[in-house]
């Protein structure tokens, strides 16, 4: 039953046309803070802010169990083939990133899935002697990593989150945009003698990366250095980047682990191991798992990824909020928001569903964010009294990661950091009355939180896997396939039709409105 036909669906959209309002004095007391939480992998979910009651948690449930969304992410982490679309050419796979962390006790897995977490836990093995031996046989000090997307945002996110961690004498440096002034900058300073390179590229064609790669490795030559001495890959087994004759070791990943959520493959793991450690990377991976777990809860106060799915469902397609801010109040997280905006907007910006059937609802929101308590000098007086609602979604931690905090006038800066996170929560919620217009809050602003103690590399593996799950609970209830991205092709594809300008090459092109406007273009150029 496809997702507006359902029973669920339907009550959902009338309970819509009057929300819980929150802005009624009395409505957020203590009762409803204590009343909407739930608990999993050290975190608690607060959502007693949000424009929801008892009839419309119960409806959420329902649509839940009607899309039958439980069964879809158990047959998800057995590695069933549910990257497809029916009827239709498509990637057709299965989705098995949870194997890259699911080898850390025996229990009943699929066949499949079971052999997918061997073929994982033989290259963090295969890591651990090679960082064995770099610590024996190399002085490497940095590690440049050339990747785009998932190969960029997702490493990149967890290892400034992790920065305080960082073994002495080592840095990571990351080379993502082909603007070829990322590239200088990145190299500036640098000692490439003591500088390993990362490349990393499923296929082994991205063009920026590969593009990249060629920019570095001519620095290498430039200064009188074997380049095949200092690059390492993460690659696809059998791809151009699997060669040792140019690369000191190629680690695998397959095409079962989309990019988006690639972080706790060798995608995240080389980068995290050489600036923090083995056992960091293991502890990351185990609350990583941790949270996979959590996912096949079936009752939902126990499943965080399912409840905040639900939560995005109603206040996206139902109440018809188009975006979400995602507001950290941690500084080490301040990369995340461009980590989870990618992975849903990639996921889930879909106009068909898995029948490939045009949708008549909306699905992904558009994520955005900034660091609080930054963000508060930023963007909140359109969050607060602009025209349009925007449903927030704050993380937070009662204990520094740093432990060096100081007392000014009574409290710490970690207090006052927690402080400004719940006054925020509940001032969108209830608003404020008043006589002068300019003083006026409606609120009925949503939001939720997702408290923990502390941002330790086990916190962060749990928190990576519950956007994970979040996403694809989420594509799983409005029946589309969160896990291909035919929407970032076609502009690839024109770029590669456009770089012919740049060339004499006479100029091809399929219609006549593009022939015009690359002859425009390529006059421009060639002046």
């Amino acid at each position: 039953m496809k997702f507006m036909e359902r029973i669920a669906t339907k009550r959902l959209k009338d309970l819509a046309k009057s929300p819980f309002d929150l802005s009624v004095k009395g409505n957020l007391n203590p009762e409803r803070i204590n009343t909407y939480v739930a608990s999993a992998c050290g975190y608690r979910f607060l959502y007693g802010t949000e424009r929801v009651d008892g009839s419309t948690m119960q409806a959420l449930e329902d649509l839940a169990k009607e899309s039958f969304a439980l069964d879809k992410m158990k047959r998800m982490q057995s590695g069933e083939i549910i990257n497809k679309i029916e009827g239709f050419a498509s990637e057709n796979r299965a989705v098995l990133h949870t194997a890259t962390r699911d080898f850390f006790e025996e229990k009943n897995q699929s066949k499949t899935a079971q052999e997918a977490a061997g073929l994982a836990f033989k290259e963090v093995n295969k890591l651990k002697h090679f960082l064995d031996e770099l610590e024996e046989s190399f002085h490497f000090t940095d590690l440049v990593t050339i990747g785009i997307g998932g190969s960029d945002l997702g490493p990149r996110a967890h290892y400034v989150a992790l920065k305080h961690l960082q073994k002495a004498g080592r840095s990571v440096h990351f080379i993502s945009n082909v603007d070829p002034d990322e590239a200088a900058l990145v190299l500036r300073g640098l000692d490439l003698r003591n500088t390993l390179v990362l490349v990393i590229s499923k296929s082994g064609t991205t063009i920026e990366t590969l593009t990249n790669e060629e920019l570095v490795r001519s620095r290498y030559l430039k200064a009188g250095l074997d380049p095949n001495k200092h690059f390492i890959a993460v690659t696809g087994k059998g791809s151009p980047l699997d060669d040792k004759s140019r690369y000191l070791e190629s680690f695998y990943i397959w095409d079962w682990v989309g990019g988006r959520f690639s972080t706790t493959s060798m995608v995240g793991g080389v980068i995290l191991s050489f600036a923090f450690g083995f056992d960091v990377y293991n502890d990351f991976l185990k609350g990583a798992n941790a949270m996979d777990k959590v996912a096949l809860k079936s009752h939902l106060h126990e499943n965080l990824p399912l409840l905040g799915a639900l939560l995005a469902i109603w206040n996206r397609t139902f109440l018809q909020y188009p975006t979400l801010a995602l507001i950290p109040y941690c500084q080490a997280l301040s990369r995340y928001s461009a980590h989870v905006q990618q992975v849903a907007m990639e996921s889930n910006g879909k106009h068909i569903d898995t029948n490939g059937d045009f949708v008549n609802f909306s699905t992904s929101s558009i994520i955005w964010g900034e660091p609080g308590t930054n963000s508060q000098h930023s963007f909140y007086q359109m969050i607060h009294q602009g025209t349009d609602i925007v449903p927030l979604e704050f993380i937070g931690f009662e204990k520094t990661q740093c432990e060096k905090d100081c007392l000014v006038e009574g409290t710490s800066s970690q207090q006052k950091l927690l402080s400004n996170l719940f006054a925020q929560a509940i001032a969108l919620a209830t608003g404020q009355k008043s006589e002068n217009p300019n003083k006026e809050f409606k609120g009925n602003r949503p939001s939720h939180i997702l408290l923990a103690e502390q941002l330790t590399p086990t916190s962060l593996g749990s928190l990576l896997s519950y956007y994970e799950h979040n996403i694809a609970f989420q594509g799983f209830i409005w029946g589309i396939n969160s896990f291909d991205q035919e929407g970032v092709q076609l502009g690839k594809a024109l770029a590669k039709e456009v770089l012919s300008c740049f060339s004499l090459d006479e100029i091809s092109h399929p219609y006549p409105v593009g022939r015009a406007f690359l002859k425009e273009l390529k006059a421009v150029l060639h002046k």
